[in-house]
């Protein structure tokens, strides 16, 4: 669908689910997805966008402000990546006696042991090593915040999500990008508890944010975080 705010066009992307509330999400660089209750009418929709209209077009600004564009990295001795926040150095270790290449961090840097310096194996590497870390941080996180919950996920898993840092299914399935290990330890506990709310209510609505709230009073700084920073997140 599209409407017109003054002299632009604005053109969005409608899913429908199974909900009671619209929410409207503007991602970089200038992407608008609007979610809304199934049966919800184009006309109620555009209304409702419509009204949001001048709030859409400053997110759009503020994502053309930002350098949302991931730089690739080239895998070379001194590249900095990022885990918890704090950016770490590569040291490549050109190593004949190892199958594969092999990551870890060691003493304030990360060591690649490899025996080829091919980008796409080295990158492969790094991401097996946040899977593992990022996979072991959530089960840590979770042990402490499950006390306020009365359920339990049925399975926690780490995977490769491009649009969303962390998922649950409609059976408390949990599902975590391993990109999160990244962000400072506030913001990815901020992804853990959002995530484990979702166990209780799979929408956005008011109740599901009180939740998160109640949780996590100050939620919308570390969300607030994740939403300028976290498109750097990647290898």
């Amino acid at each position: 669908m599209k409407f017109e705010f003054g002299t632009q066009t604005i053109a969005f992307d409608v899913q429908y689910r199974r909900r009671k509330t619209v929410e409207i999400g503007v991602e970089p660089p200038d992407r608008i997805t609007v979610v809304a209750p199934y049966g919800t009418a184009d006309a109620v929709v555009l209304e409702l966008v419509g009204g949001k209209a001048k709030w859409i077009v400053q997110k759009l600004f503020e994502m053309h402000e930002i350098e949302y564009r991931r730089l690739e990295k080239e895998y070379i001795n001194g590249e900095s990546f990022m885990y918890l926040g704090r950016n770490y150095s590569l040291q490549i270790v050109d190593d004949p006696w190892v199958k594969q290449p092999v990551t870890k961090l060691y003493q304030g840097k990360f060591y690649i042991h490899t025996p080829t310096r091919d980008r796409d194996k080295l990158k492969k590497s790094m991401e097996q090593w946040y899977r593992q870390k990022t996979l072991e941080k959530v089960m840590d996180r979770m042990d402490y915040y499950l006390k306020f919950f009365d359920q339990t996920p049925t399975a926690v898993n780490v995977k490769e999500q491009k649009k969303r840092w962390a998922s649950c299914t409609a059976k408390r399935e949990l599902y975590f990008n391993w990109r999160c290990t990244m962000a400072p330890t506030w913001v990815f506990d901020y992804i853990v508890v959002h995530e484990l709310c979702h166990m209780v209510y799979m929408d956005h609505s008011k109740a599901f944010w009180s939740l998160v709230e109640r949780i996590m009073p100050d939620y919308e700084k570390r969300r607030e975080w994740l939403k300028n920073y976290g498109i750097k997140m990647d290898l």
